[in-house]
């Protein structure tokens, strides 16, 4: 299999790869679109011409974001709607809720090494909300996005994910100590082997998933990290947030993707699979790709949510 590859790149923003795709007529959800890249890839979106809803939290600032995607791109449907992941009941309300096709579903939101910290049902923070949370939703607008077919569904992982694999006989961490990193890790290889899996699963309805790294942007994820201050990241791969958001716009948006699903991007590119930790803010490692494994989670992530999660 061939690695897809564009003409965009690290210092490319969600304009730029938006830049003459016309979708009147389509519809899209974005998740966590209320601050950072979701908001950025709903202004992407927007200023395609398709209609976007803003799946947040917290409304108010939902529909002020709203408003100012609005003011920029002209576009007039721009919508929100309240989505709490860690939340089972609201995310079964925002699936009801919707009527007719979804085109496009960006699972975007997320939490990056937080306090330890479980819900209601005992499941990890993370894995709730950054996995289990877009996996119940993703099943739940199936029958929109099958509606028209061609529907994309595109998951924001990170290189996180390198630092641990699904660790399937403890992933709410009962028998380990809790480590922000690892759970991390572990919830973002979740959302790779989702992409995998929703692809060979959907085939049928001609809906594709791929996965992405937006790159290292300062935004509101990393408030249990240090932040802009940490130096963690070298300056020189630091991201504008309209650059994070290039990659999650390419894979909604770029006639390239057409048909083209399970794979893993970095910079708006197809990035290499890896068998040991890259060191780099590139690779995929194997296991998060793995079929097998995709087909575990799948599995897994059903009983988990038959048992309210």
């Amino acid at each position: 299999m061939t690695a897809l590859t564009t003409s965009f790149g690290f210092s490319s923003t969600a304009a730029d790869v938006v830049d003459g795709i016309d979708l009147t007529g389509r519809r899209a959800v974005v998740t966590g679109a209320s601050s950072g890249i979701g908001a950025e890839t709903a202004r992407a979106l927007a200023a395609t011409g398709a209609e976007v809803t803003l799946a947040v939290r917290d409304l108010v600032t939902g529909e002020r974001v709203a408003k100012d995607i609005t003011a920029t791109t002209g576009n007039e449907q721009v919508h929100v709607g309240r989505l709490d992941l860690t939340d089972l009941g609201s995310v079964a309300a925002f699936a009801a809720a919707w009527q007719g096709p979804l085109h496009i579903l960006v699972n975007n939101a997320g939490v990056m090494a937080c306090p330890e910290q479980y819900t209601d049902q005992g499941r990890e923070w993370q894995f709730a909300t950054n996995h289990l949370g877009h996996f119940a939703l993703a099943t739940g607008l199936h029958g929109a996005l099958s509606a028209d077919g061609n529907a994309r569904v595109v998951v924001v992982s990170s290189t996180g994910h390198q630092q641990s694999p699904v660790v399937w006989d403890d992933v709410d961490f009962d028998f380990r100590p809790y480590d922000p990193w690892l759970a991390y890790g572990q919830s973002k290889t979740a959302n790779v082997l989702f992409a995998v899996e929703a692809t060979r699963r959907w085939a049928g309805d001609n809906i594709t998933a791929n996965a992405l790294m937006p790159g290292a942007i300062y935004t509101n994820l990393q408030r249990h990290t240090g932040g802009r201050g940490s130096g963690k990241v070298p300056a020189e791969l630091i991201k504008t947030v309209e650059q994070g958001a290039a990659t999650s716009a390419l894979l909604a948006t770029s006639p390239l993707l057409e048909g083209i699903g399970g794979r893993y991007f970095v910079d708006c590119n197809e990035t290499d699979v890896v068998d040991r930790r890259s060191g780099t803010l590139h690779g995929v490692a194997r296991y998060a790709v793995d079929t097998d494994n995709a087909r575990r989670l799948w599995t897994l992530s059903k009983e988990l949510l038959s048992k309210g999660a």
